[in-house]
């Protein structure tokens, strides 16, 4: 939802002032609008504004005002911004005036040339003239007793005290040359004296106010008090508003003669003491006695608060750091339940104390402050990012950023795309206040399904569209696939028109619409165009106020302009002008909400109605038919507080009905705060609609309803609420009477759990698409980078588990095969039957039950799973990633592991059937010599599956250290002449320290000879040996450059290997087939390196099989066919070693060793199908002649480290 990006921006907050020493910053305040903010210090106040980030005016005060009225503790703005009014710390008001003006000139562009300006453009936000702003002292007010907390008000300033613990309220002081006409509402000086008597709803009478918070959309302010607890309270007053009841100057007036009512209040915040505490002496903990040791401190006690209106919630923060988020209380002296955020704390560093709360402006992220550092949570209590977290790999004489390890202000910027902090101060550096730049979903502007359909993240000059829906599937579930789309924001508009309020993305997202505080404008993927309004007096005119949407080409917007509230229809084919809206229709009311359904489209009121209007495209032109309206006043208390809309029409109104009855028989759903809410309707006996309420569920961030789904997702409803994702299937037919007695809400069908936050849900995919924050810190800077990644989540196998715990399984057969052509459809069935095999394992296991006894899913997915070609593979898959105990039971009601093995072949899924070999082998099933190994490897030779092939030969030596198994199963294949075989020619046994033959078992294992009276390769040992003795020999005799002796590094080696190698021979078909001009050159053998120093060929012989007689030599087949390599230009070169020769080419080894003086021969073997090709087989000898794993081959590389190297990369063991 929302995530932080980039890196901090850091503030020089030093005045660049003469005479000015650098002071810390106690405060960080921002003005109601959040437009400007000022930094307190101990002797002065500076005004920054947000947009362009800077410095407008300072003040300071005098060392004689310091030392009158004490240093500068907190400041707060009056709801106007006029005043400043700073709190010190001798308990003195001190009341700053802000004057602006706005024709006065702070900062003049530089003189440049038309053609330099481009390089000087504003940026988001920075077009309108910076703001004049000058501050003037306008008084100093001394309170009696210690001043705690301070709320400006329109007319007047609350404030509180302690010794005594008082509620005072004071005018503002007036203007004498102002006219009466113009002059606030006089409110003389009120006195509250807190105790049991005026404040009887204070759970504890004997207690201070610390803290007052005000809220207008609620018209409530929230109160901490000095035991910990918290309060919403009202003032109720009699008089009628005008009046002047207050006395003279100085002289405080009771309650009764200012004939108030009083205060009126609910504690929304509280806990339950322990009752030895209830006994012990209460101590004020700025007495005297405070000094002594605590017997009790409550981890609950408030120090900061929060109104979240949009969602009814207050948030609560304690000295414990704990955070609770409370819904607004619904009933008289019962403390509502609150819900505590779960703190992400991976390293366990210590929180400290809430120092600061406070909501984005939409409501939907929480931005805390803590001690020792910071954190954002989404309304439900996810933690979206979190400094607490990261691991801090830094260099901390050199770190920068101090707001990572504490805080002590915040708050959210306009468009809450900036998190302004106030950090602790560093020793060295005098940096304190810093701004993160976030990325938030487009939903928390305008939750609309388009909007959900595809990822949509906004930024503070762009947009990012998630186009993964558009790419295969790998491309999805790939967390390195970069798949989504930056659409860069038109300058000019950003500069003049930030923050973007809503963004809107069109169903089949190529359609992008944006509107920031004035105009829109939209864009299209397929041109890479904006438009936008050609006349800014037009452009400026009117503000989007409800939302955007898209239905096909046509913009639909809520506006207002000059108190006249309009949806206007804009085609994107035409210019953005006043004269090219396709259709206006005024509304009565602001617009909260729009939503559109097929061809429908629902507006929301603030005066709590719903607008049912038919979007009708005539010959030239579209517009808007109203088909009716009802009202929602009774349902619904707060329409601002509706964040979602859509609506469910039955089946057989949608195809045989009139639009115009739509209203009176569809199901409303809404969002309201954190309450999914169904509408049902129901006629009464004089035909009047009339709607039962039911709750699906609380604390919901987002959701929509699937019409249109695949399956059993038609009519489905998802909804996401901080923990996961849930899915009421089909919820236009759901009991209206199945809410839970004790939850009053209604239990989903499928709960999702995802540990990322979800932004879109590919229902063609079977894919749930997310994000979640990282950041990352490194030696070598003194900032972390914030970024975001991209997460997804099957969900395919939560939904298919739900149908067939319900025996439902031709309905999950009907639902899979949608997606049953999907790369990764096995996957999740893998995953579902392995979800059910550890569950039933878990409660076989912890409870005294049998199989027998307990209702398990598991024979039922295994019928489900039989409908499937993949069914083998997902059983096998399952298994090999399931603890060995769960097996018997597994195979129990799947069957037996061996004939699961022969399906396999008779089905020829040959590496499925490899997989049930090591099942087979584990659950001691397999004999070494039993014939399903030799039949899998009669069956891979059958299908050239040499890899396969390799594979089981490795297996085979695995399982059996004596070898016997490996031969009896190559004797009984004929595997004699099949591939090559390897042996040193130079020693049998080489004589090395055991540490070296135990790293390099390769080099350094025993020869392995065939018996010397054995059939048919009688004397191959001794010919062998002369063989590779005789080119080793002469390799031996190569010289010496003067730093490399190769000679004596060849000579003493004792990992010399020499390999016969067959080349196989093409078959009649294969070789029957016409030569190609495009057939590759590395046909026999592939383009590869040997590794060796150097490499000593014979000339190749050719060999030709025909019947059952033994193979006759002949001649090469074809003149191109043979060993090729390429030179040192790139030349390819055919090369043909005659009968009484040798050669050598130079190897890997041999490239490092000479510091590439020498490289290593590309080189590859060739042949070409002819009519004298069928069954020719090619037959050669070589010798890779190589120093001793101990040589160094370079400073900082032996020989076994390269080769080690070379062998994970090229020969690393594959499992069946």
């Amino acid at each position: 939802m929302y995530f932080p990006i980039s890196a901090a921006k850091q503030l020089a907050t030093i005045p660049a002032l003469p005479n000015i020493p650098p002071e810390k910053v106690t405060a960080l305040v921002p003005s109601p609008r959040k437009s400007l903010f000022c930094l307190v210090t101990r002797n002065g106040i500076a005004v920054w504004g947000v947009r362009p980030t800077a410095a407008l005016a300072f003040l300071s005060r005098t060392p004689t005002s310091i030392l009158e009225h004490g240093e500068n503790l907190d400041a707060w703005w009056s709801p106007d911004s006029d005043r400043i009014v700073i709190k010190t710390s001798e308990s003195y008001l001190v009341l700053v005036s802000a004057e602006y003006t706005a024709d006065e000139l702070v900062c003049s562009a530089p003189n440049v040339s038309v053609d330099a300006q481009r390089n000087f453009l504003a940026g988001p936000g920075e077009g309108m003239p910076m703001q004049a702003v000058k501050l003037h002292f306008e008084g100093v007010v001394r309170v009696e007793g210690e001043l705690l907390s301070i709320s400006p008000r329109k007319s007047h300033l609350l404030f509180s005290t302690r010794n005594p613990s008082t509620i005072q309220r004071m005018p503002w002081p007036m203007d004498e040359d102002l006219p009466n006409t113009e002059r606030p509402v006089a409110l003389g000086y009120d006195t509250w004296l807190i105790n049991e008597e005026d404040f009887p709803w204070l759970v504890e009478p004997d207690v201070s106010v610390v803290e007052i918070g005000h809220s207008r959309p609620i018209g409530s302010e929230t109160w901490i008090t000095s035991d910990g607890r918290a309060y919403l309270v009202q003032l109720h007053e009699e008089s009628q508003k005008g009046e002047s009841n207050g006395g003279e100057h100085g002289e405080p007036s009771t309650a009764e003669s200012n004939g108030l009512v009083g205060w009126f209040g609910a504690c929304i915040h509280g806990f339950e003491t322990p009752k030895w505490v209830q006994k012990q002496r209460y101590h004020d903990p700025h007495d005297a006695d405070a000094q002594k040791p605590k017997v009790w401190d409550e981890p609950r006690r408030a120090v900061a608060a929060a109104v979240n209106y949009r969602f009814s919630l207050f948030a609560i923060g304690s000295i414990s750091g704990q955070i609770e988020l409370t819904p607004f209380p619904s009933q008289e002296n019962v403390v509502p339940n609150s819900h505590k955020i779960p703190i992400p704390n991976a390293h366990n560093r210590p929180l400290g104390e809430v120092r600061c709360l406070d909501w984005s402006s939409d409501g939907y992220v929480l931005a805390v402050a803590w001690t020792h550092g910071w954190g954002v949570f989404s309304v439900g209590g996810r933690c979206l990012a979190s400094s607490f977290n990261v691991e801090y790999n830094v260099d901390q004489s050199k770190f920068q950023d101090s707001f990572m390890f504490g805080v002590q202000d915040l708050f959210w910027g306009p468009g809450s795309f900036d998190l302004f902090l106030l950090s602790h101060r560093l020793v060295n550096s005098d940096t304190q206040v810093f701004v993160v730049p976030f990325a938030k979903s487009a939903t928390t502007g305008q939750l609309s399904p388009d909007n959900t359909r595809y990822a949509f993240l906004q930024m503070d000059d762009r947009v990012l569209v998630y186009r993964g829906a558009d790419q295969p599937d790998m491309s999805v579930i790939s967390p390195e696939a970069d798949v989504w789309q930056h659409i860069q924001i038109p300058q000019r508009y950003l500069a003049i028109n930030w923050p973007i309020k809503y963004s809107s993305l069109s169903s089949d997202g190529r359609l992008v619409a944006i509107a920031g505080r004035r105009g829109l404008l939209h864009y299209s993927s397929t041109s890479g165009r904006w438009k936008t309004f050609g006349d800014e007096g037009q452009e400026q005119s009117f503000t989007v106020r409800g939302g955007l949407l898209w239905f096909h080409h046509v913009l639909i917007a809520a506006t207002e302009s000059s108190k006249s509230y309009q949806i206007r229809l804009y085609s994107r084919d035409l210019e953005l002008s006043g004269q090219n809206v396709l259709h206006r229709e005024v509304l009565a009311s602001p617009v909260v909400i729009l939503s559109l359904v097929d061809n429908s489209l629902l507006v929301y009121t603030y005066d709590n109605t719903l607008h049912h209007y038919l979007i009708v495209p005539t010959s030239d032109s579209i517009r808007l038919h109203l088909c009716g309206s009802i009202t929602f006043k009774g349902i619904i208390a707060s329409p601002s507080a509706v964040r979602m809309l859509s609506w469910m029409i039955p089946t057989s109104q949608k195809n045989l009905g009139d639009p115009v009855d739509d209203l009176s028989v569809a199901t409303v759903l809404m969002v309201v705060g954190g309450q999914l809410i169904l509408l049902r309707p129901c006629k009464a006996a004089d035909q009047e609609v009339r709607y039962d309420l039911q709750v699906f569920a609380e604390r919901i961030e987002f959701c929509w309803i699937h019409l249109r789904g695949i399956g059993t997702l038609e009519n489905s409803l998802w909804a996401y609420d901080a923990h996961g994702m849930k899915i009421w299937l089909n919820a236009l037919s759901m009991d209206k009477n199945a809410q839970d007695a004790d939850e009053m809400t209604v239990k989903e069908s499928v709960n999702i759990p995802l540990d990322f936050y979800p932004l879109s849900v590919l229902m063609d995919k079977g894919i749930i698409i997310g994000a979640e924050h990282e950041i990352a810190t490194r030696m070598n800077l003194p900032f972390v980078m914030f970024r975001h990644t991209t997460s997804s989540h099957l969900f395919l196998q939560h939904l298919l588990l739900y149908h067939l715990e319900t025996k439902q399984v031709k309905t999950a057969v009907q639902f899979a095969t949608h997606y049953r052509k999907l790369v990764y459809f096995s996957h999740a069935l893998e995953i579902l039957l392995h979800t059910v095999v550890e569950a039933e394992a878990g409660v076989l296991a912890s409870q005294e039950v049998t199989v027998e006894t307990v209702q398990t899913v598991l024979p039922t997915v295994v019928t489900f799973l039989d409908h499937f070609d993949a069914s083998l593979d997902v059983v096998v898959g399952c298994a090999r990633k399931t603890e060995v105990d769960r097996w018997r039971r597994l195979f129990d009601i799947v069957g037996k592991p061996k004939s699961l093995f022969e399906e396999c072949l008779a089905l020829r899924k040959l590496r499925t059937a490899g997989s049930y070999l090591l099942v087979l082998h584990t659950l001691e099933q397999l004999n070494p010599n039993s014939g399903e190994v030799v039949k899998l490897l009669r069956c891979a030779v059958e299908d050239k599956e040499w890899e396969l092939c390799k594979e089981l030969l490795r297996f085979l030596n695995s399982i059996d250290d004596s070898g016997n198994a490996l031969r009896n199963a190559a004797g009984q294949l004929n595997l004699e002449s099949l591939g090559s075989y390897y042996a040193n020619p130079i020693v049998d046994e080489p004589t090395v320290p055991d540490d070296q033959r135990n790293a390099f078992p390769e080099y350094y294992g025993e020869n392995i000879w065939p018996s010397r009276d054995e059939k048919g390769v009688e004397g191959f040992e001794e010919a062998f040996k002369d063989l590779g003795r005789f080119i080793f020999k002469a390799g031996s005799l190569a010289q010496s450059d003067g730093v490399l002796d190769l000679s004596d590094l060849i000579s003493t080696s004792q990992t010399t290997k020499a390999r016969l190698l067959h080349y196989f021979p093409l078959s009649e078909e294969e070789a029957a087939e016409a030569p190609k001009e495009d057939d590759p050159v590395d046909s026999w053998c592939g383009f590869h390196l040997d590794h060796s120093l150097l490499t000593g060929l014979c000339s190749a012989i050719f060999l030709q099989k025909t019947g059952a007689g033994e193979p006759v030599v002949v001649p090469p087949p074809s003149s191109k066919a043979g060993l090729y390599i390429r030179t040192r230009g790139g030349d390819l070169t055919k090369v043909s070693i005659p009968e009484d020769c040798l050669a050598f080419q130079t190897g890997e080894a041999l490239e490092i060793a000479t510091g590439r003086k020498l490289l290593a021969t590309p080189h590859c073997v060739r042949v070409v199908p002819g009519p004298n090709a069928a069954n020719v087989s090619r037959e050669t000898f070589a010798l890779f002649m190589q120093p001793n794993t101990d040589k160094q081959l370079s400073p900082t590389m032996t020989f076994g480290q390269f080769s080690k190297k070379v062998f994970d990369e090229h020969y690393q063991e594959t499992e069946l």
